[in-house]
């Protein structure tokens, strides 16, 4: 038989593991975990996904080890590595689905990604081999199986329980809108007219609105503007601490208002952005209102939401009230400056 044929022969187990992962993947993607039927140990869940997944981690190494120098392992071998590859990845998919939504939809999701990423990293990994040639590491097969220690090795930083899964959802957003303020503000810095200093204020007003700089109808807007997204940011960070400390995972009622949380507050960055993007020159007034007026009501629906949760005490609903005045103030001060500029 030629080297060709046996070669051949070393790939028909791993094309059939490869096709194996994706569905595996795929399905992990797409589906649901279901309801634990007796008691449910979240401790010993994660021990036991933390084994599944390390073991997934020596699995795609023995694999591509094996096929990245001489001799290359028999077709014996070849369909053992194969398999051991196929059972690693089926076990590890298993365990997630012991994983109840009653835990929380926001860890749920968070440990599905994780999953799905290992499995993408494992058919990247299989792609590369197939299309290799044997017998040789290439560097693509150095990054493969480098991706999958490193999404094996993210488990390890996973929130554990819905609250914090839920606190690591608002940091997240916390810091995309700081990065959108700081940026805004560098632009009011950076951006100016060039003929300001030599014109007279009626010269200015006359020149109205160009492409290049705010007008000073424009700059009207801003700071109202700016105000709504720092609102934003302010209202994010104390749900994080509200979150820290008073959120509680005992009930299944408590851990879907922490969902519900999450859900909400994962409107508000987008909406800064939105709000944000219509602020560069030229500004378009009507979209900077619908935008502005966007983000005064999400702002609003997270605030009451905060209000009707169990992490609401009584020293938080002095906030809640300061920031949806500070969110109606400066929506009054947009639509103030819009019917000025009008």
């Amino acid at each position: 038989m030629s080297s060709d044929n046996i070669h051949a022969d070393l790939l028909v187990p791993l094309r059939n593991v490869f096709n194996a992962v994706k569905c595996i993947r795929d399905r992990v993607r797409d589906g649901e975990s279901g309801e634990a039927g007796g008691e449910f140990n979240l401790s010993n869940f994660w021990e036991t996904l933390i084994e599944t997944v390390k073991a997934t981690s020596q699995e795609a190494t023995k694999l591509s080890l094996a096929f990245s120098k001489s001799p290359l392992p028999s077709a014996e071998d070849a369909e053992k590595l194969a398999e051991s590859m196929q059972k690693a990845v089926l076990v590890m998919s298993t365990v997630f689905y012991w994983l109840p939504k009653s835990q929380g939809l926001t860890l749920r999701r968070a440990v599905r990604d994780a999953t799905g990423d290992v499995l993408d990293g494992v058919v990247q990994l299989l792609d590369v081999i197939l299309s290799s040639p044997l017998q040789s590491l290439s560097q693509e097969q150095l990054n493969s199986t480098g991706g999958v220690w490193a999404s094996c090795d993210h488990f390890e930083q996973l929130p554990r329980d819905n609250q914090a899964a839920v606190l690591a959802q608002l940091t997240s957003y916390t810091a995309v809108v700081k990065d959108a303020i700081e940026e805004m503000e560098q632009a009011q810095a950076e951006i100016q007219d060039p003929f300001a200093d030599i014109l007279d204020e009626d010269d200015i007003a006359a020149r109205g609105n160009q492409d290049t700089y705010w007008s000073e109808a424009d700059r009207q807007l801003m700071a109202p503007c700016l105000g709504l997204m720092k609102a934003s940011g302010a209202c994010l960070r104390k749900m994080s601490y509200a979150v820290r400390t008073s959120g509680r995972v005992d009930t299944p009622e408590n851990t879907a208002q922490l969902d519900d949380l999450a859900d909400a507050a994962r409107d508000i960055s987008p909406s800064v952005d939105d709000l944000a993007l219509t602020l560069y020159p030229p500004m378009d007034h009507s979209a900077v209102e619908l935008n502005a007026c966007k983000l005064s009501s999400v702002l609003q629906k997270v605030l009451d939401l905060v209000r009707a949760t169990h992490v609401s005490s009584e020293t938080d609903v002095s906030w809640v009230q300061f920031l949806q005045g500070a969110v109606e103030h400066n929506l009054g001060k947009v639509k103030t400056a819009l019917n000025g500029s009008g």
